[in-house]
């Protein structure tokens, strides 16, 4: 393992938390609206906001800010593909629609290691939300950048989900919800929207469901049968395609979402407040 130079690089950036944005995304979600100026954000909805918008020249192939350009908090590790490949976050106080807020974001790692399929990179950044001088969350952000698909690699091995749940519900992923969840994310990368640059380019099987959507659907499935949430954890294992429908399952404080040939999509845990 050989650790980049870059720990503690931080930037910030502010938002006034637009109410509209996040009932916009209910609608998509196919929620009635509750969302108005003052009201709380549901859990993972700042996921909305803190836009980085970069020009066409700032842009990777991906879609993506390009790493490693200035002002860039993650440096270039010469790896082209970049997964979100889980993260955790505290909840310390409901972050508020319509209230100005700061991301104060840090890059705490960035490694490199050799892999059973070739060369990754690990990077996680930490970002605090502040409202009103109080810290409202703390998001740890676990990003893996790897090579190219090789068509003639074995296939890795994928775990099967857990089939004790004691809640569970079915979601589908049109490719027009992942397009709205990228414009309202303001998430450029391709494999989400672009199908031909997904399956040739990138090597999946159709357009991937966000990893972050995933994670939604459990935090607000964990709030609504658990209680409010003080912390969330998710890693992701496997990706969803969006002609796949996704089981959502709880048990106890555990969760994870279930594909729909039995392997492990994503596993989460859920501590209440």
């Amino acid at each position: 393992m050989r650790q980049m130079d870059a720990p503690n690089k931080t930037e910030c950036q502010s938002d006034l938390m637009d109410p509209a944005r996040a009932a916009s995304f209910e609608v998509a979600l196919g929620r009635e609206i509750s969302i108005s100026a003052g009201s709380p954000l549901p859990p993972f909805f700042h996921q909305l906001y803190f836009w980085c918008p970069q020009p066409p020249s700032g842009l990777g192939r991906d879609g993506h800010p390009r790493v490693g350009a200035a002002g860039s908090l993650i440096p270039d590790l010469g790896l082209p593909r970049r997964m979100w490949a889980g993260g955790r976050l505290q909840f310390d106080a409901a972050l508020r629609a319509g209230t100005p807020a700061e991301k104060r974001s840090t890059l705490e790692k960035a490694e490199h290691k050799e892999g059973r399929t070739g060369p990754l990179a690990f990077v996680t950044l930490r970002h605090e939300i502040w409202q009103e001088g109080q810290l409202c969350l703390t998001e740890w952000q676990d990003l893996v950048y790897r090579e190219d698909p090789d068509p003639k690699a074995p296939q890795p091995v994928v775990p099967k989900a857990r089939v004790d749940e004691t809640d569970a519900r079915e979601e589908s992923f049109s490719s027009t919800l992942l397009f709205r969840y990228s414009a309202l994310t303001f998430n450029g990368h391709r494999i989400h929207y672009d199908l031909d640059y997904a399956r040739d380019v990138e090597g999946y099987g159709g357009l991937v469901v966000h990893g972050p959507l995933l994670a939604q659907h459990l935090m607000l499935l964990a709030q609504e049968v658990i209680g409010p949430l003080r912390r969330f954890s998710f890693r992701a294992s496997s990706p969803l395609m969006h002609f796949e429908t996704g089981t959502f399952c709880r048990a106890g404080n555990d969760l994870w979402v279930r594909g729909p040939d039995g392997r492990q999509c994503m596993s989460a845990a859920a501590e209440t407040a």
